[in-house]
């Protein structure tokens, strides 16, 4: 398995598993309501034409966030 990176580098079509979520206070639980927990897996499913935001699927659910949020989230790609 490789380093941990941060999820705005996973690429459309890439997958990975949420390690620790740096975000702290409001943002931090918000990322984690919607599932950006230790452990769950997270797929890439596209970026805007710009390239901000970016569409993830975590736990059957559809989020698009912007690359400054999603910098906070560490994952493992698989």
């Amino acid at each position: 398995m490789e380093e941990e990176t941060s999820l705005n580098k996973l690429f459309p079509g890439g997958r990975a598993l949420v390690g620790e979520v740096s975000a702290q206070g409001a943002m931090r639980r918000r990322l984690q309501d919607l599932g950006f927990v230790p452990g769950a897996q997270v797929e890439c499913l596209g970026k805007s034409p710009l390239g901000d935001p970016s569409a993830y699927r975590v736990r059957g659910a559809v989020v698009a966030l912007r690359g400054r949020d999603a910098r906070l989230i560490g994952v493992r790609p698989l």
